[in-house]
């Protein structure tokens, strides 16, 4: 079988996606850089089109409010429920979703 270069990008993506307890993320909220993706969006292919600097499809997402920074609210909820986050680091980000 033959991979493309997208097919292996997301196959790298896909590989550094992992869960994690909100609590060890408190540093990337606090500096702005944790980004919340919908959980009707497919986190590695967010990550995908961040990482290939997809500018038109990030601002639709923005716009839709389909991801954005993590809230004041939603960082304390998460918090206080010691939730586990799927994440991604695609930097300077880092991808969370519930």
């Amino acid at each position: 079988m033959t991979h493309t270069i997208p097919d292996l990008t997301k196959e790298k993506v896909n590989l550094e996606t992992s869960q994690i307890a909100w609590k060890e993320l408190q540093r990337f909220f606090a500096n702005g850089s944790a980004v919340s993706v919908s959980p009707g969006l497919d986190l590695v292919e967010v990550a995908y089109q961040f990482s290939i600097d997809n500018k038109d499809q990030v601002a639709e997402w923005l716009q839709n409010n389909q991801i954005g920074l993590v809230s004041d609210g939603q960082a304390l909820t998460w918090f206080e429920q010691d939730t586990l986050v799927w994440a991604v680091v695609v930097k300077p980000w880092i991808l969370v979703q519930e």
